[in-house]
């Protein structure tokens, strides 16, 4: 297929999208197929900034070059994160605003605004027992691994890595299941662009009803530190940053754990060594956070007023989206030897870096090791040979993760969970 058959025509005279040339729309399933082709063609017509579309009539400057990326991203005066000035003039149905619209919490903001909100939610990640997760991801693992390892066949994103990753969540913001069930198809909703005011709300609903719960019973976990902390937030700013922490933990931690199993089962580099002890978890995980990490294009920014980049003017209050996926394979930076090689973008850069990244590496690695420890001849099994991706401008996301291995026994000394999962879709 052409790169002609995923991108849109919009003109505009001096700045992305000029001279006819066209905007590559990133919501269609073609560009999930391949991502990878499509930022090789940009790159080729534009250099380090393309004219994209996150939805139908929605456009942006994707940036795809990884010094540029570094620019924009130290430069919170002149590239603030606050979308309410475009947020104006997007339609309210439109599909990505539920995602990108202003929230009251860092990632949204600028000023004494994001630095009260950064250090609410850094300090409630500081707060969580590093040592403790290790036997968390263990303890939801087994009981995980052993409800499907006598079938001989399972479907991971369904039967352990969803679930593993709403539980582990769950734990860590103190949220009873009924509650993240409800945050994690909202979320989904909103992430997909499908049914996204639906998902807003129900995802608002579960929060609101959350908060309530933990500041009239705290605990030591993640929503309670937030309640409590000197920067008193309220209700509602503890909802949203509870949010956040559900979007990356359920998504991006999903997504992260799924990509890094599609690699190890399907790429002799890392499957034999991985498998045979040469390389680590850790070495799998990072090759992924380069070539595809789990939020592939996001970081968005908003310029307050034209601004001349790399020989582009960038229009006032329309998103810059910096493309993780693209900007850590720039050819200007990429080396072919990744092992150990952590300069990537996948947790962001500068004041807006991700605080959670030791949290997220933890739950990863624990997660992918007792599979692999407890089912070492696990093979993938997609229809055709081929995986499928599902759409959307900001992810990179597998439909599904279909393997075979040989039955075995359950694994000893586990307990199995009374509460089903929720069902991702």
């Amino acid at each position: 297929m052409s790169s002609s058959e995923y991108r849109r025509l919009a003109p505009a005279p001096h700045s992305p999208g000029s001279h006819d040339d066209p905007r590559y729309a990133l919501y269609l399933p073609e560009f999930a197929a391949d991502p990878h082709r499509a930022y090789h063609d940009m790159r080729r017509r534009y250099g380090s900034l393309a004219p994209v579309e996150l939805a139908p009539g929605v456009p942006a400057t994707l940036v795809i070059g990884y010094s540029t990326a570094l620019r924009v991203l130290n430069d919170p005066e002149r590239f603030p994160a606050d979308p309410r000035t475009w947020q104006k003039d997007v339609p309210a149905g439109c599909p990505v605003l539920p995602i990108m619209e202003w929230r009251p919490m860092a990632s949204r903001c600028a000023g004494q605004e994001f630095l009260r909100y950064r250090q609410a939610i850094t300090a409630s990640i500081d707060e969580v027992d590093m040592y403790a997760i290790h036997a968390v991801v263990e303890n939801i693992a087994g009981p995980l691994i052993s409800s499907f390892c006598a079938d001989g066949r399972a479907e991971l994103i369904q039967q352990y890595v969803f679930p593993l990753s709403f539980q582990v969540i769950n734990y860590l913001l103190g949220s009873p299941p009924e509650v993240g069930q409800q945050v994690a198809a909202g979320i989904a909703a909103m992430l997909e662009g499908v049914d996204a005011e639906a998902g807003s709300r129900m995802l608002g609903e579960a929060l609101a009803n959350l908060v309530v719960m933990k500041r009239e019973n705290p605990a030591a976990d993640i929503t309670s530190v937030l309640l409590r902390h000197p920067a008193e937030l309220s209700d509602e700013e503890v909802s949203h940053h509870v949010s956040q922490v559900y979007g990356t933990g359920i998504e991006f931690e999903l997504n992260l754990i799924v990509n890094t199993l599609l690699l190890i089962l399907t790429d002799d580099r890392f499957g034999g060594s991985v498998l045979g002890g040469n390389l680590t978890s850790r070495d799998a995980l990072d090759e992924v956070l380069f070539n595809d990490p789990p939020l592939a294009n996001l970081l968005v920014t908003y310029p307050r007023m034209p601004i001349l980049l790399d020989d582009v003017w960038l229009p006032a209050h329309q998103p810059v989206v910096i493309s993780m996926a693209a900007c850590n394979n720039d050819p200007k930076i990429r080396t072919s030897e990744l092992t150990g090689n952590r300069a990537h973008l996948a947790w962001g850069l500068g004041p807006h870096a991700c605080p959670a990244q030791s949290l997220a590496y933890i739950i990863a690695e624990g997660a992918i090791d007792q599979l692999l420890d407890a089912l070492p001849e696990m093979r993938a099994d997609f229809p055709d040979d081929e995986p499928a991706w599902r759409p959307g401008p900001f992810h990179r996301s597998l439909v599904e993760l279909p393997v075979t291995f040989p039955p075995g026994a359950p694994l000893s000394g586990v307990q199995y969970a009374s509460a089903r999962p929720a069902t991702y879709t």
